[in-house]
């Protein structure tokens, strides 16, 4: 089979793109004949060759690859590829319309608000524990936790100049599990314990967090119920092959989902292979996978 791996990308999350890309193409089986294609956000190279591959794996972090970008270049190419469609991408990259959504599923969300500047230190939620962030975008970039009054002045100036709104989320104090969710398997929840306050961007890479699957101080009926959780997120999105749900536990273990990456990340230090390998898989298994859920897709966009 002829595979396409797609990395790079045009997002603030570039260098995670292309470790992660690089990471899955090194892991191709031989029995494939692949190719490496680092995208710049243009859409010629893709349209015209894309006829040339059996599926394409875009693994692309953020703005360009999670929010429909490249999935509707890839339908426009014919191409079969591995991850959710145009619809389901548009709305998971949005976290104020995925939070939304789930509410409208019943599923448990925090409270949060969309605000500019100058309604963020006179907002209800703002008084007590909050989270700042962007309203699209991963890898927590220019996301800020705040247990204990507000953002400095400086730093608001910073990031509402560049955002222009953030949502601003009710803080949910308690222990933080990811999900990794792959159509054919069960993996396991995994409780992440950062080495700083939060699993900011630099905690996610720099190997000073700790990531257990299968958490002996998290009982297997709480885990097992944010499986289920992280699914009906899943399915509440129309999601397609894989996605991974963050989730705060809150008073009792409640699940709190915080957001869903479409497309998690895959380099070695990523929390979706290891689920994978705990499961039993290896890199080339996990890769082999997806190769296998790409060439059953179609390539008509999905609706949620």
């Amino acid at each position: 089979m002829k595979v396409l791996v797609i990395g790079g990308g045009i997002s603030d999350e570039r260098e995670i793109s292309l470790r992660s890309s690089n990471s899955v193409f090194a892991a191709v089986s031989e029995n494939h004949e692949k190719h490496f294609y680092d995208w710049d956000g243009h859409v010629d190279w893709l349209v015209n060759n894309g006829r040339e591959f059996d599926v394409a794996l875009p693994i692309l972090h953020g703005v360009g690859g999670e929010d429909g970008q490249i999935q509707s270049i890839l339908e426009k190419a014919g191409l079969p590829y591995l991850g959710s469609g145009v619809a389901s991408s548009q709305i998971c990259i949005d976290k104020e319309k995925t939070q939304s959504t789930l509410a409208a599923h019943g599923i448990d969300v925090p409270k949060q608000a969309v605000v500019e500047k100058n309604e963020y230190a006179s907002h209800p939620i703002a008084k007590s524990a909050h989270v700042l962030k962007p309203v699209s975008g991963g890898s927590s970039i220019d996301t800020f936790v705040l247990k204990d009054g507000l953002l400095d002045n400086a730093k608001q100036d910073e990031v509402f100049s560049k955002h222009h709104k953030l949502i601003l989320e009710e803080c949910i104090i308690g222990p933080e599990l990811t999900v990794p969710v792959l159509d054919g398997y069960d993996l396991p929840a995994i409780e992440i314990i950062p080495g700083n306050d939060f699993f900011d961007y630099e905690t996610k890479y720099d190997g000073s967090s700790q990531e257990i699957c299968n958490p002996d101080n998290i009982s297997q009926e709480v885990q097992r119920h944010a499986r289920e959780v992280a699914r009906a997120c899943h399915e509440a999105l129309g999601c397609r092959h894989l996605s991974r749900v963050d989730i705060m536990l809150g008073q009792n273990n409640k699940p709190y989902v915080i957001e869903i990456n479409t497309m998690p990340g895959l380099t070695d230090q990523s929390l979706f292979p290891k689920a994978a390998a705990y499961a039993g898989l290896s890199m080339t298994d996990l890769v082999e996978h997806f190769i296998q859920l790409a060439a059953s897709s179609t390539v008509s966009a999905e609706s949620v």
